[in-house]
């Protein structure tokens, strides 16, 4: 698909029907509308930290498009359009960004960090590439337990540059594991443009090396990612053949919301793939193009995506944050030993006497 929307070979057309299409696309936009809204918080002090994905929508939305939905996912830190795709609601998105007591991971994650076990999405964690042979692990168990499921693992190009992504390819050929290598190339990791990050030729060239098959496809063409992700899953299921994806896209946003970007990019980059070549806007083309979309449509849908992720927002700030006297201590061992016993009293006791230098009544009672 050309930015204008056009399939430029009709023969890899996926031919998704309607109902599909138009799933993607909101999918792709109510992500870029929660986007806005939590980096605005972070920024008026109302949650400690958030990543965005904007321009990279189509890479998440296309691949998760792609998968059954029994198959595990192993995200980096930028992948929330894979979990919205699958269902997962606004309030829970937003009660872990503010860590309150509806987070199902109790308020122990930095915001972004989130998992679901229901829709087979594992919990996401900071150190960098340490999924990758996470991924494979759990591929090779689902071989050996003949489960018809493939694994899915995303990373970005500057986590590929980690040892345990060499280790993580290497495990998975030599055992020849059903799983996705999926590697969103946006052309920096955080501050270091591809230019200085390698000399080769980019991440899917590193696949027949490992005995990995490969493919590099644009990132901001949703069916091409589509296109490219069903038959990497088909072969791995199949033929428990790993297989690397290099998606091609742009990192429009800042890094995170400790980062500027400005001090190592031009603007005019930037507005360049924000206005030229956004995979949102090319859906949108193509929508048009086919009538199955319209202006008035399109305002209505913002509107009202708007109007449902400020709901979802307002009732996550308004809700407290879990007991720390509780969830500081709990659910590490089956039963508490006593040196964390003796410590949970030390803490009751120290909340007793300096309770008011603390904002407890932010905290579940």
């Amino acid at each position: 698909m050309d930015r204008q929307g056009h399939i430029l070979n009709p023969h890899e057309d996926p031919q998704l029907p309607k109902e599909l299409v138009l799933k993607l696309y909101k999918t792709m936009t109510l992500l870029n509308t929660m986007d806005r809204i939590l980096y605005e918080s972070q920024r008026q002090g109302r949650i400690s930290f958030y990543m965005t994905n904007y321009g990279e929508e189509g890479t998440h939305v296309g691949s998760a498009a792609a998968l059954d939905d029994t198959d595990l996912v192993f995200g980096q830190y930028r992948e929330a359009g894979v979990l919205m795709y699958r269902g997962y609601p606004l309030d829970l998105f937003m009660a872990q960004c503010y860590g309150n007591t509806s987070d199902p991971g109790k308020g122990r994650q930095m915001p972004v960090h989130y998992g679901c076990r229901e829709r087979h999405f594992v919990t996401i964690s900071s150190p960098l590439a340490t999924q990758i042979p996470q991924a494979v692990g759990a591929a090779y168990a689902i071989k050996r337990a003949d489960a018809n499921r493939a694994v899915i693992c995303y990373f970005g190009e500057g986590a590929a540059s980690e040892g345990d992504a060499h280790a993580g390819f290497n495990f998975a050929a030599t055992l020849e594991c059903p799983i996705v290598f999926f590697c969103r190339n946006n052309g920096y990791a955080i501050s270091t443009p591809t230019s200085e990050q390698y000399r080769g030729d980019g991440i899917a060239a590193r696949g027949p090396g490992y005995g990995l098959l490969s493919i590099r496809v644009d990132g901001n063409d949703v069916f091409a990612v589509y296109n490219a992700t069903k038959e990497a899953r088909r072969r791995a299921v199949a033929e428990n053949q790993p297989f690397l994806i290099e998606a091609m896209t742009y990192r429009i946003g800042h890094h995170s919301t400790s980062d500027d970007s400005s001090a190592y990019r031009s603007v005019d980059e930037v507005n360049y793939w924000d206005k030229q070549d956004h995979p949102i806007s090319r859906l949108r083309h193509h929508m048009l193009n086919r009538g199955w979309w319209d202006d008035e449509q399109e305002k209505a849908w913002r509107k009202s995506s708007r109007r449902k992720v400020m709901e979802a927002f307002e009732q996550a700030e308004r809700k407290p944050k879990p007991s720390p006297q509780q969830h500081l201590f709990s659910d590490v061992y089956r039963e508490m030993p006593p040196h964390l016993r003796k410590q949970r009293a030390a803490l009751e006791r120290h909340l007793q006497h300096y309770g008011e230098h603390y904002p407890l009544e932010h905290f579940e009672k």
